[in-house]
């Protein structure tokens, strides 16, 4: 199970959908000079979404006797996660207008490294979903030739 490279790259898809729970993906310094940050806790929509990729790359990692679904629950978690980093963006977005529009203005704004974890996540499982695939045609061939 583990000792296969798919399932390394969805284990390391789930871990680094878990620290973007903890890493602030966005910083903004206001006029009156305290600092907003936002995560992914920062906001419902977000947290439940990147839930929803980590428990989906954890299952994924148990279904290494039927690849085929291993194959298609990983497409839908690459969809999933390129939906991630839109909603990110959108929601950073939305957070940076109504700062703008308060009281207070936005002096300085800027992504932290933590927003780079949801493009880990499509690349490991993008890596992983190339990794089934490759298995599953290896398994095809090796029964043609019984």
């Amino acid at each position: 199970m583990i000792q296969r490279i798919q399932s390394l790259y969805l284990l390391l898809a789930a871990a680094a959908g878990v620290a973007t729970w903890f890493f602030n993906i966005w910083k903004a310094t206001l006029s009156d000079g305290s600092i907003r940050y936002f995560n992914a806790q920062s906001n419902y929509l977000v947290f439940i979404v990147f839930m929803l990729i980590i428990l989906l790359s954890l299952f994924c990692i148990f279904l290494f006797r039927n690849r085929k679904l291993q194959f298609r629950l990983t497409v839908l978690n690459i969809f999933l996660s390129i939906g991630a980093i839109v909603l990110q963006y959108l929601k950073v977005s939305d957070t940076a207008n109504a700062l703008q529009t308060g009281p207070v203005s936005i002096t300085s704004a800027s992504y932290l490294p933590g927003a780079f974890f949801p493009i880990v996540i499509l690349i490991f499982l993008i890596l992983a979903a190339r990794g089934i695939y490759k298995d599953e045609k290896l398994i095809k061939s090796l029964d043609r030739l019984r």
